[in-house]
């Protein structure tokens, strides 16, 4: 576990080792246990480590007799049946990050396809002279990367490739639409003009630094569904969950969770439970407010009938204003999702005791939990609409004609892509979200969060067997009678009936709009003189929005605020000072 960059040049047979420098000091926060650098003729790696398997000999690069050397950020779960299905002999050392290598040497680019994990790799494959990058295939590890006429540069962050001064720091209007519409942004090409995503996975050969071979793994089946007996689905649940619970669990370091009133991480605290001796440590965020549901109490009660060591994060008003430019700044890749909140603090908290937490990203996803599904499912004539048919600033006067143009073009692109095969309507929303929501967004945030404070994050429901088994659910297992995620839900009622699986939920919320309005007369016209905010709206319509009360009102100033201090921090390269209001003062326009 730890971070990657690399860098081709493709006109000259060195590499500069500046640039190497440059790129493996840009990503020095994320790794803090080993660095490892590679460099043969044009191409040069660096990583930063982050030991959780292999403390003792798992430092890369990692070598195969044959020369070829590899570079990993992430894990892979099921190492151990691969190191037997491979043969032990040649094996140097016990990194799970060696058996990747050594079926790439086997069997090719295909030959990823067996792996179970998270990861981005990178090989320099001296038989062939070519470098291969690949990419986990729901995206939980990320991979940017920028081609020029001279060089083709990667790394784990996209700010990287900015502070190495390979690319620069100009803004795609598209994707900034997009970002504060959605509050994400979609597809290949970054809102950073030039840098470029891999895709989940997604595999791409180079020769002399240039791209000559695509390959994408999919997990997501194009079959429809299968089977439609609740209680053999229940039994093949249990035992695919169990099993992918228990690989997520490997690791020579303890780890810990993170637990809400929800019922994706319950099912995982249940199955945790099953499977340790140990109590289980589970980490709860929880909010000064009372405008936002407060899910402690389930959270308790759950945390109590597993025996788990429950230990509440409390988010105040205070934590808001603090934290808020720092978590913008490492948001290189942007989502204004306010969940990036609670997950720095939660992560920072964690990280005192652990290096590893498991979550329960896409659970909604794969088992259908979504209230937006259940609309995409019904007819249009009795309420049925398309997915994010509406943004954030609709009806909300205050941007500058022409910046909100083509915003849903990126999703509707999605939405014609995974529309294929057999799909029902429920299945197509279900792929266009793993397409680019997830990776974009949710795990996205996952991992920026919990880097910073050398923490990793491990989501076992985003696992290629759970999702071979989830996704060919029929529509009738995954929602029913209004209920998203039914099968999901009526395993935890089996398992864990304390969790009220079927009780009304309220989503998880951060009480952002209460604290900005709050302070809106203070807040706004910074936010109005801000570099990135004059370019796209009108000034005096910003300070009045943010006078103005009201839900829609108050998403839309989280939006503008998001975007001034990701601005500052990503395009101006300004230090974000220790709270907004210094923050956006030090930097206003006049």
């Amino acid at each position: 576990m730890g971070d990657l960059a690399g860098y081709i040049a493709k006109n000259c047979y060195n590499v500069d080792h500046r640039i190497i420098d440059r790129l493996q000091e840009a990503l020095s926060h994320r790794g803090r246990d080993a660095d490892g650098r590679y460099i043969k003729g044009p191409v040069g790696f660096i990583q930063t480590r982050l030991a959780i398997i292999d403390l003792n000999t798992g430092d890369q690069p990692l070598y195969h007799e044959n020369g070829s050397a590899l570079i990993a950020n992430g894990e892979i779960y099921n190492y151990l049946e691969l190191r037997k299905n491979l043969g032990e002999q040649g094996f140097r050392t016990h990194s799970d990050s060696e058996t990747a290598l050594r079926i790439f040497a086997r069997d090719g680019i295909g030959g990823f396809d067996q792996l179970r994990g998270m990861y981005a790799i990178a090989i320099h494959d001296v038989v062939d002279n070519q470098v291969v990058l690949c990419r986990d295939p729901f995206g939980i590890k990320q991979i940017y990367y920028v081609e020029t006429p001279e060089y083709f540069a990667f790394a784990s962050e996209a700010q990287a490739l900015v502070a190495a001064g390979l690319v620069g720091r100009e803004v795609r209007e598209d994707a900034r639409s997009e970002l504060l519409q959605v509050q994400f942004t979609t597809g290949t090409d970054m809102i950073l003009d030039g840098i470029k995503r891999l895709q989940p996975g997604e595999t791409i050969v180079l020769k002399n630094g240039r791209i000559v071979e695509r390959r994408r793994r999919q997990v997501l089946s194009d079959a429809g569904a299968t089977g439609n007996n609740l209680e053999s689905a229940l039994y093949e649940w249990d035992r695919v969950f169990e099993e992918s619970v228990r690989l997520h669990q490997r690791s020579d370091v303890d780890y810990a969770m993170f637990l809400s009133g929800g019922v994706d991480s319950a099912s995982l605290l249940g199955m945790m439970h099953r499977l340790n001796e140990r109590p289980v440590t589970a980490y709860t965020a929880a909010f000064e407010a009372s405008s936002v549901h407060d899910e402690r109490e389930l959270s308790r009660e759950v945390a109590k009938a597993c025996n788990a060591n429950h230990i509440e994060v409390m988010f105040s008003e205070n934590d808001f204003w603090t934290l808020l430019p720092e978590v913008a700044a490492r948001m290189d890749d942007p989502a204004a999702d306010y969940a990036i909140l609670p997950t720095y603090k939660l992560a920072k908290e964690a990280a005192r005791d652990f290096k590893v937490v498991l979550s329960g990203e896409g659970g909604d996803e794969l088992f259908g939990g979504y209230g937006r599904y259940r609309s995409v499912m019904r007819p249009f004539l009795l309420g049925g609409r398309v997915m994010r048919s509406k943004g954030t600033f609709d009806k909300i006067d205050v941007l500058r004609p022409g910046v909100l143009e083509g915003w849903r073009d990126g999703i509707a692109a999605s939405e014609s892509r995974e529309s294929r095969g057999k799909r029902s309507r429920l299945a197509i929303a279900q792929a266009v979200d793993c397409a680019d929501w997830l990776p974009n967004d949710l795990l996205l945030k996952l991992d920026r969060m919990l880097m910073a404070h050398g923490l990793e994050g491990r989501t076992p429901f985003l696992d290629p067997v759970v999702a071979e088994f989830a996704y060919q659910l029929p529509d009738r297992l995954k929602v029913r009678k209004g209920v998203g995620k039914f099968l999901l839900r009526s395993w935890l009622e089996r398992c864990l009936p304390m969790a009220k699986p079927f009780a009304r939920k309220r989503g998880f919320t951060v009480p952002v709009s209460e604290w900005i309005a709050a302070r809106g007369k203070e807040l706004g016209p910074l936010v109005a003189r801000q570099a990135g905010i004059i370019e796209i709206a009108d000034a005096d319509r910003v300070e009045k929005l943010f006078n103005t009360p009201g839900k829609r009102e108050g998403a839309a100033c989280w939006h503008l605020l998001f975007y001034a201090l990701w601005h500052q921090a990503n395009v101006l390269g300004h230090a974000p000072c220790p709270d907004v209001f210094e923050t956006l003062a030090s930097f206003q326009k006049s």
